[in-house]
């Protein structure tokens, strides 16, 4: 039994919180790094926080970002915290306690640039293990990243605010701010592979940690417009801003619905191929990459079963489809007839996973200077054993918190915890020293450690899969 939580209150830039502390580790949760993104600064660059006076409540967490929940079966299977306000640009800390000159750990959220909250991932095991960690929420769909030429991207830009936010609040919460490390999932890993190349966010941190999400998964201007016509015809005006919140989510929900249905270039540009409506577009503030900060990075090794299986939708796919998204992805028909094996469904997994996931996270590990691969392999007993390793399926390893229910409906609950022992440790070690404790990744020996049962390095894994997309 855990000993009772007490009152702590720590002096930020803005004002003092008041968090609570229990079995060594503290937590300040809902501090706001940036004003509420509504009224006049609805789709504007982040604004600062107004000061306050007196001890500010940080013992729950703050709103999250307005957002519809996943489409049925996800939302019975990925957690997604929803709680309502306008004050939703805040983050939570946990820490070991001030003074120690800490690692920091700042987690980005995933769920498509439309789901997701930093209050839905505890921390705490990172605290216990001598690291601070932060997780926040940043503007989510239209808010975040519509399009608009010269105010571009703003979700990233939160995120920038918060990584400034830890630069100048978090060594009162015990971290070193010379030693932030930067991790995600999914849109969380996109944001972060997109920090590595953007002016702004030079600094803020010093390496980085991408989990199934790199850095190909962007929009041209031109196809972000696209998808802003699309969203006009749903709302039926383009003064957006002027659309109230609710109405903008559903519309939100729509888009996504009708690019599943009809994957078109025509009408969606880029976001055919992602099928993310919302995302970070390519504009003059944004260049992918850098080979100035060490990664950590890796995927899933059946990434897209998660997208399938729940659904009932693995042994509903035919040859026919198969072929047409080889022919869409521009692999060679022919050599992927070889390279993928199995049912229709199971190709299909794989080669999605290759195309959306793995291939893009080997480009970027090749492209920096110092760079770690990883693949979880993990088999879930889920779903009569057909989910395998789906995408979201390493979080709860990385965060230590097999004991928490929030993933049993996805992943069971039965979950290996010498596993989340090895993952989390490597994660751990990566923030702290720079190194996860495998060899470095390079073209020369590809060195991948692959989390499992039993942990192992591997060579070049999947060597016929990475070789047909190194040709397209």
């Amino acid at each position: 039994m855990g000993e009772a939580a007490t009152d702590i209150t720590v002096d930020t830039r803005d004002g003092a919180v008041r968090g609570t502390a229990a079995n060594g580790v503290m937590a300040f949760k809902g501090i706001p790094y940036a004003a509420p993104p509504v009224g006049p600064n609805r789709f504007q660059p982040p604004r600062p926080v107004e000061p306050w006076t007196g001890v500010r409540d940080a013992t729950r967490f703050g709103p999250t970002a307005p957002k519809a929940q996943y489409l049925p079966p996800l939302n019975a299977l990925i957690p997604d915290a929803d709680i309502p306000g306008d004050d939703y640009l805040n983050l939570n800390v946990y820490t070991p306690g001030p003074g120690d000159n800490l690692p920091v750990m700042v987690w980005i959220h995933g769920g498509a640039f439309l789901n997701g909250s930093g209050s839905s991932y505890d921390g705490t095991a990172f605290a216990r293990d001598g690291v601070v960690c932060v997780t926040l929420n940043y503007r989510l769909g239209a808010d975040g990243f519509l399009y608009y030429p010269g105010n571009a991207n703003r979700g990233l830009l939160d995120q920038i605010t918060a990584l400034e936010w830890v630069r100048d609040n978090i060594a009162a919460f015990g971290g070193d701010p010379g030693q932030v490390t930067a991790f995600g999932e999914s849109a969380g890993a996109m944001s972060v592979a997109m920090l590595l190349g953007m002016p702004r966010a030079a600094g803020l941190f010093r390496r980085a940690i991408l989990q199934s999400g790199a850095a190909e998964h962007v929009l041209s201007p031109a196809s972000a417009e696209l998808v802003k016509a699309r969203l006009v015809d749903k709302l039926g005006t383009d003064d957006i801003a002027a659309v109230p919140v609710a109405g903008l989510v559903a519309a939100q929900q729509e888009l996504r619905a009708a690019i599943a249905a009809n994957p078109d270039p025509a009408l969606w540009g880029d976001a055919a191929r992602t099928m993310l409506p919302f995302g970070p577009v390519a504009d003059d503030g944004l260049v992918p990459g850098s080979s100035d900060v060490d990664i950590m990075i890796g995927t899933n090794a059946d990434e897209f079963r998660l997208y399938i299986v729940p659904h009932g939708l693995l042994d509903a796919v035919t040859g026919e489809l198969f072929t047409g998204a080889v022919l869409r992805a521009g692999i060679d028909p022919a050599e992927a007839a070889v390279v993928y094996q199995g049912t229709p469904g199971e190709k299909l997994a794989t080669m999605m996973t290759d195309w959306h996931f793995r291939t893009p996270a080997i480009r970027l590990a090749q492209q920096v200077k110092t760079a770690y691969m990883y693949e979880f392999a993990w088999q879930a007993p889920t779903f009569d054993g057909k989910l395998g390793a789906c995408h979201a399926a390493e979080i709860p390893f990385v965060f230590d918190t097999t004991h928490d229910s929030s993933f049993a409906g996805l992943l069971g609950t039965d979950l290996p915890q010498h596993l989340a022992d090895t993952m989390h440790q490597a994660w751990v070690s990566f923030a702290t020293n720079g190194n996860p404790g495998w060899f470095r990744y390079d073209t020369g020996n590809r060195s991948t450690m692959r989390f499992d049962i039993d942990s192992e390095v591997v060579l070049d894994p999947h060597a016929a899969r990475r070789a047909l997309w190194d040709h397209s």
